[in-house]
Parts: C-alpha cells; structure tokens; sequence
C-alpha cells in the first residue's frame, strides 16, 4: 500500500480565484505600461498592486495554501542539513579537481592510442 496522499480535484471556486489572479497580474503589468506618462513610482506602485492582488487570489486558494505548506516544509528540511566545514569543502573540491585531471589525461591518452592504432597501425596513414 502507499502511504502517498490521494490529491482531489480543485474545486471550481479555487479554479476562479487562480484565473482571477493571472488577471490581476496581467491588469497589474498592463498598468504599469498604459501609465508610461506618469512617473515612475505610481506605475511601479500600479504593478505591485496589480501582483500582490494575484497573490491575495492564488494564497486563499487551495493550491496555495498547499505551495505555502510546501515552502514551509522545504524550510524546514533545509534547517536539518549539516554543511560541510570549510576544510572538508576544500578537501572535497580537491578530490573532484584531481579525479577530474586524472579521466582526462586517461581519455587524452586513449585517444592518441586509437588514434596511433587506427590510422598507423591498421590503415597505414600517416598524420
């Protein structure tokens, strides 16, 4: 059995609210471009207006309150991680630079063997 939540279907309430705030957020950009006459901070003021009203839509929606949850727990996880020292990041990058060195003198010199053995050896070409 999975212990996976079943997800239902939004309701039609929830569907309104998500395309009332793309038009909230489209009315908000249009705003701020039909308002290039005026200055600066009242169309800037017109675009925040317009997003955080599509996001006062989307956040009393269903879908997010599950993003908030989500970011909240994401936040939550991300508290629970233990980073690497300084010295063990150096180490690390040392190991990943060294192993990086070492494939591509090997695939630099399985090259020019292939290369020696197919065009000198087999077809008889000289570079």
């Amino acid at each position: 059995m999975s212990n996976h939540p079943v997800q239902t279907v939004s309701t039609s309430n929830d569907k309104y609210k998500v395309i009332l705030a793309v038009v909230a957020a489209i009315a908000g950009v249009a705003a701020f471009y039909i308002l290039a006459g005026q200055a600066t901070w009242i169309r800037a003021i017109a675009l925040v207006v317009g997003l955080l009203v599509a996001v006062g839509f989307v956040a009393t929606s269903e879908m997010g309150r599950d993003f908030v949850s989500f970011a909240k727990e994401a936040v939550r996880e991300t508290k629970k991680v233990v980073w690497p020292t300084r010295k063990e990041a150096g180490q690390i990058t040392a190991v990943v630079f060294g192993f990086v060195l070492v494939m591509a003198i090997f695939l630099w010199g399985t090259d020019q063997l292939i290369g020696f053995l197919l065009y000198d050896v087999i077809l008889g070409w000289k570079k």
